[in-house]
């Protein structure tokens, strides 16, 4: 099919808003597909990345991570996916026979094929001049070209609008529960953040059988999406001290699942344990920040770790989600708080952070 021009949303510097015009999509390499994309979720990575808090990336770059949409042409190579193909698209890809792979390990994948190899084209062009794809997807525009291995079909009555939300958002924070913190029958857990990943948090505890499940925001509509989902009790942060009231609540959670990012809330989720809970920071922090703890805590055996991405199984785990979304077991259609044309992204992206929205949608 060639090369093709299609609308997109594009960030010319750190710090600037992205601007709409035109990017050029080269045609997928042997490994590569074409998708057309249906919808993208706005997730605070973009917006982390909006302002140079992640190292090694370039601008212009085309952000976007969390997608859906129709395959419409597939490389030489390619044999796992169709023309016609409804499919999710997200950060999660993994090549399946590396080392970190082969030890069920997928989100540590060494091989992930996000860009080109040195020499090649690049896969997306704007004003005559090389772009990059945040995360090696770049979903802010109507088309992506992107490695095979970031691609999992889901079936064709999915809604799309839904089925992005699969890319990112579920599968981080309902994958730290089932896969990082292993949450089991019975456990107490607190959510600390409730975007579009702690909320999934919230309904992997809940399908996990946590007894009780306590969400923490500053946001009075961010917690009602969590009631709604299944926490059972919810406490404003703006309006009174977490730890004390998580304490208060519990005596200490078994579980704390830490869905901001930052310094201060990570302290938190770590403070609201009991003896030999386990805090999982599942926020992306910025390049140089640090979190002081307590030693003497340490004598409880509580446990502080990271979760990248759920460790998820994309081409297992997306599939899972969508078919539980289609029997009434998952719910998206409130995580999906907002949504938006092309024309309303630039303004969506700017104010994330104050948005009352689980999640903002781009529909094209």
């Amino acid at each position: 099919m060639g090369r093709s021009v299609v609308r997109g949303a594009v960030l010319p510097a750190f710090n600037a808003s992205v601007e709409l015009g035109e990017v050029e999509v080269d045609a997928p390499g042997p490994s590569e597909v074409r998708v057309r994309t249906a919808a993208t979720g706005i997730c605070h990575s973009d917006a982390h990345a909006q302002t140079g808090g992640i190292p090694g990336i370039e601008v212009p770059m085309v952000l976007g991570h969390e997608a859906a949409g129709v395959v419409i042409e597939v490389g030489s190579a390619v044999t796992t996916v169709k023309p016609g193909d409804h499919v999710v698209i997200g950060p999660a890809q993994s090549c399946g026979t590396c080392a970190w792979c082969s030890q069920g390990l997928p989100q540590h994948c060494s091989n992930l094929g996000r860009v080109r190899a040195a020499g090649e084209p690049p896969r997306l062009t704007v004003n005559g001049q090389p772009a990059t794809q945040f995360v090696g997807v770049g979903s802010f525009a109507e088309e992506m070209v992107v490695h095979v291995n970031s691609v999992a079909v889901v079936p064709e009555k999915m809604p799309l609008d839904k089925a992005a939300l699969l890319g990112c958002a579920v599968i981080t924070g309902l994958g730290a529960v089932r896969h990082s913190a292993a949450v089991r029958f019975g456990d107490t857990v607190a959510v600390v953040g409730c975007g579009g990943v702690g909320l999934s948090a919230v309904q992997g505890a809940v399908l996990a059988g946590a007894s009780r499940i306590i969400a923490v925001d500053r946001m009075p509509e961010k917690l009602e999406v969590a009631r709604k989902l299944g926490a059972t009790d919810t406490i404003d942060a703006g309006a009174t001290d977490p730890v004390a009231a998580v304490k208060e609540l519990t005596g200490g959670v078994d579980h704390a699942i830490e869905a901001v990012g930052i310094p201060a809330t990570i302290a938190q989720a770590f403070a609201m344990l009991r003896t030999r809970g386990t805090a999982t920071v599942v926020g992306l922090a910025r390049p140089g920040d640090t979190v002081s703890l307590p030693t003497m805590d340490l004598l409880s055996e509580k446990r502080l770790q990271g979760s990248r991405l759920g460790g998820t199984r994309a081409r297992v785990d997306i599939p899972l989600y969508a078919e539980m979304y289609l029997n009434g077991r998952l719910d998206l259609d409130v995580l999906q708080g907002a949504t938006v044309d092309l024309a309303g992204l630039p303004a969506a992206l700017d104010g994330l952070d104050h948005s009352p929205a689980a999640r903002t949608v781009v529909v094209y």
